[in-house]
């Protein structure tokens, strides 16, 4: 059943897509994020562990909302690593480990 929340359906259609690209790219912020907690190392290495926990908690939150916005404007939420590979406009550098500076600088960029 299609909401009736004053939106028409192609248009809905149309920000779901928009959405289910926002949840790949926060999805694959969150699992950078996640990544550079687990591997930071160096003098600095307690703050960014702790930075990067509270980054990747704060993601997860946003995850969620964007995946129920788009259940409630009546689309499905993308829930698979396939389709937030094949979706996400950010890029993942696998088994690459850098430098805490380059992390963050990283994820600014992200």
């Amino acid at each position: 059943m299609s909401p009736n929340i004053g939106i028409a359906e192609s248009e809905r259609k149309k920000i779901v897509t928009i959405l289910n690209t926002l949840l790949a790219d926060e999805y694959l912020l969150y699992t950078k994020t996640r990544n550079y907690h687990w591997n930071v190392v160096g003098p600095q290495f307690n703050d960014l562990h702790k930075f990067f926990e509270g980054q990747y908690g704060e993601l997860n939150e946003v995850i969620d909302d964007v995946a129920e916005r788009a259940r409630t404007l009546g689309g499905a939420a993308t829930a698979s690593l396939t389709e937030f590979r094949d979706a996400a406009r950010l890029k993942e550098h696998p088994g690459q480990y850098p430098a805490a500076e380059e992390m963050l600088a990283n994820l600014l960029r992200d």
